[in-house]
């Protein structure tokens, strides 16, 4: 626009016209009353409070005496990027991974797992599945409604009773 105006010395009416820009739009000058010992007192709560979100911030400067509209705080905490600091997520493990050395013999290493199911009836039911890792031969499979720890304790002492 400045420069439809200053070099090619068209009207500013013209000028708005190309662009597709109302004058109005133009000449409009923001009347907003400077914000920035505003801007400064919110940045200084937000590095002291790094977990604090706009609306906390707001009651804290409500408390110290300072009124501001929640839109205008909310305008003023954007422009300032003062975006509350997101956690760190989930860690997880470095680099690869080892695979898990294979059994050379029997009854070295056995894996157990829970099966569930329901029957016609609705009721549920689980099985504890034992199998031996080198022979893949099934150890044990209990069945029942409910099975406890103590149950699943006894079931392997069992097992390494009759296995050796």
């Amino acid at each position: 626009m400045t420069w439809a105006i200053d070099e090619k010395s068209y009207s500013q009416r013209r000028a708005c016209g190309l662009v597709g820009l109302h004058p109005k739009t133009y000449r409009y000058a923001s009347r907003r009353p400077d914000d920035g010992a505003l801007r400064s007192k919110l940045k200084e709560l937000a590095s002291q409070r790094r977990r604090f979100g706009y609306r906390r911030l707001g009651l804290l400067l409500a408390r110290q005496g300072i009124k501001v509209n929640r839109k205008k705080l909310y305008r003023l905490y954007r422009e300032e990027r003062l975006t509350v600091r997101r956690r760190g997520g989930r860690k997880r493990a470095l680099g690869t991974r080892a695979p898990m050395a294979i059994p050379q013999t029997r009854n070295l290493r056995w894996s157990i797992d829970f099966v569930a199911d329901t029957l016609v009836s609705g009721r549920r039911f689980r099985i504890l599945t034992a199998v031996d890792d080198f022979t893949r031969e099934c150890l044990a499979l209990v069945v029942d409604t409910s099975l406890t720890g103590l149950r699943v304790g006894r079931e392997l002492d069992r097992i390494a009773e009759l296995r050796g």
